[in-house]
């Protein structure tokens, strides 16, 4: 049985207007596409191609300027009150700056309950720890980690939460190769659990291990295909 999608879009338009001036500009135009609610999802394409902008459309930032946006099969409320709740309950999201994600003045462990608290549920800090690759940090502040762990823990966040998706905005772009493997090692950890992880990346390391791979251009959707899950 084929599962059902966890976003559906249909004809986005993002327009933003340009500040003291009457024009406007487009972030995305016409974009229709599902992503699966399982999986590694990657918005592909380089800087400034709209890929950023689709990714706050699905975090629900972004409301489309024309079209419908679907989560769960259900339309996107307009209300930013009611996108803010359910982001607060479904949607894990990892910046692209590691400390972005994470409350620098608490421990490692500290955070990995403050994230499971968002969502009223409870985590045992070690086993996610040592599931990431963070073993024996628990005690550790936030600051004495190095960026790769950092990002790690920003996913071993998204776990605590339990969101059934997780969204992340080029989560290598600022670390050294090492680093960039373990946060890899990291979304493969997310992808077994079932969760539907959607990444906006022009890493070709990420590209390589997606389900599915979007590739966007001046705001649009230019192809789709299926990864290495589909492959096999």
């Amino acid at each position: 049985m084929t599962e059902s999608p966890i976003y559906e879009l249909e004809a986005v338009d993002v327009e933003y207007a340009v500040p003291s001036t009457s024009e406007r500009v487009t972030g995305l135009h016409d974009v229709t596409l599902t992503i699966p609610s399982s999986g590694l999802t990657v918005l592909a394409g380089p800087s400034g191609s709209g890929k950023s902008t689709l990714l706050r459309v699905l975090s629900l930032f972004q409301p489309p300027t024309r079209g419908t946006v679907k989560f769960r099969g259900a339309v996107v409320s307009s209300s930013a009150r009611r996108r803010r709740a359910l982001r607060r309950e479904a949607i894990g999201l990892v910046f692209q700056t590691p400390l972005d994600n994470l409350v620098p003045h608490l421990s490692v462990s500290d955070n990995l309950h403050a994230a499971a608290q968002s969502t009223r549920h409870r985590c045992d800090p070690d086993a996610l720890l040592d599931r990431l690759g963070l073993g024996g940090t628990g005690a550790s502040r936030v600051a004495a980690l190095s960026g790769g762990q950092q990002q790690r823990l920003a996913f071993a966040c998204t776990l605590a939460r339990r969101t059934p998706v997780v969204l992340a905005d080029e989560p290598t772009s600022q670390l050294d190769d090492g680093s960039a493997g373990h946060v890899l090692d990291a979304i493969e950890v997310l992808r077994a659990e079932g969760v539907a992880v959607v990444v906006a990346s022009h890493d070709e390391r990420l590209i390589e291990r997606g389900s599915r791979v979007i590739r966007i251009r001046s705001g649009r959707v230019v192809a789709e295909h299926s990864g290495r899950e589909e492959r096999r």
